[in-house]
């Protein structure tokens, strides 16, 4: 599905990845881990066109878009979710799915589909996100995404900061969504066991170098807990 080859890029002249290669395969999850500063939002960045690489290639379903802009991808049904819980906190939270769901053919069926994933969205409709909680924003920015249909999901750290009983169903909604088919999902995540159940495939970046790779499920856990302990 999203292949990662020798991927080189930074900030100005820092260098952050150096010659990283994942893949993701077709509707399957990969899952990146690594300790804070390994290079692992640079990544996702890089994957979505906000950072243009220094070398390597980015291929979707065999299609070189190493130099597609951010748009472009998104036209080839990648969507991306960055860290933050970031919405419009201005706008309630049917105005941010609407603003998404405008000028596309299936957007209230997207809409629809989105919120029966996170139902209490729809009980938070008219609420403004920025009084939404942290959990609930990051809920409201996957249903987002969700929204354009994508056929490869990137997320970036969507349990970190939230409260255990939220994080407890965006862990299920992601391993969900995986269990479909249909969508592709590259996957940052600081939770070991819930990256690893997730996961067909994993990664522990360090110092923007794949350090340790392979199988996910359960079994892996140990093996990458004690990589991450290095």
């Amino acid at each position: 599905m999203l292949e990662l080859t020798d991927l080189r890029a930074g900030y100005d002249r820092t260098p952050v990845l150096h010659g990283v290669t994942v893949s993701v395969p077709k509707d399957g999850v990969a899952t990146v881990l690594g300790h804070n500063g390994a290079g692992k939002s640079t990544l996702l960045r890089t994957a979505m066109g906000l950072i243009r690489p220094k070398g390597g290639t980015i291929l979707l379903d065999g299609e070189d878009i190493t130099r597609l802009a951010p748009h472009q991808r998104v036209a080839r049904g990648m969507a991306y979710v960055p860290q933050g819980q970031q919405s419009f906190p201005h706008l309630t939270t049917a105005e941010n799915l609407q603003l998404v769901a405008d000028g596309r053919a299936d957007g209230k069926e997207a809409t629809a589909e989105a919120l029966d994933l996170f139902p209490v969205l729809r009980e938070l409709s008219g609420r403004r996100a920025g009084l939404l909680s942290g959990g609930q924003r990051q809920q409201l920015a996957i249903a987002r995404a969700l929204v354009t249909r994508p056929r490869l999901l990137l997320l970036d750290e969507p349990t970190e900061g939230i409260q255990p009983s939220v994080v407890a169903e965006i862990e299920e909604t992601v391993l969900e969504l995986a269990r479909r088919g249909g969508l592709s999902v590259l996957l940052v995540e600081q939770h070991v066991g819930f990256a690893m159940r997730a996961a067909d495939r994993y990664y522990v970046l360090e110092a923007g170098r794949v350090t340790s790779s392979g199988e996910g499920g359960t079994g892996s856990e140990q093996t990458v807990r004690a990589a991450l302990s290095v």
